[in-house]
């Protein structure tokens, strides 16, 4: 089975990292990262994450940046997931890997140029617009975790 390391991405709502985390922590996700977090997520979301993973415990890191987490975790494949991206993910990506890092903007604009050479970019199949991070995690873990194909609906 491949470990995943699931990473939300520059975050400045202190909602969205809750419930981004919430989910992860619910998916049996060994590693729940978190990077370039600014804003109210900085003031108390990080606060409010650590207990709930100190609850429940569960692995929660915190990075200024992408390629600081990227560099200690050594992931196998580092995939950001949005929208805008070309190509579609698929359950092949996960093939013969056994650690990979999925990525997750924590902001409606996305990812920059710089933070797309980190990895390779992927779209969910199925979805003509973005959808919010946590939307995004619970449909990609969902087809990894049962081990079936995107479907066409």
């Amino acid at each position: 089975m491949v470990e995943l390391i699931i990473v939300l991405h520059n975050v400045s709502s202190s909602q969205k990292l809750i419930d981004f985390a919430k989910l992860a922590f619910q998916l049996n996700i060994k590693h729940l990262v978190v990077t370039k977090v600014g804003g109210v997520a900085a003031q108390a979301g990080l606060a409010e994450v650590s207990k709930i993973a100190y609850k429940l415990n569960k692995s929660f890191l915190i990075f200024p940046d992408l390629k600081d987490a990227i560099d200690l975790l050594s992931p196998d494949a580092v995939y950001l997931i949005t929208q805008q991206a070309e190509k579609e993910i698929s359950q092949r990506e996960f093939e013969n890997k056994k650690r990979i890092m999925l990525v997750f903007s924590g902001l409606e604009s996305g990812f920059n140029k710089l933070e797309l050479s980190l990895g390779e970019a992927y779209k969910l199949p199925n979805f003509t617009s973005d959808l919010p991070a946590t939307a995004m995690l619970a449909v990609l873990t969902s087809c990894i975790i049962s081990g079936e194909e995107f479907k066409k609906g």
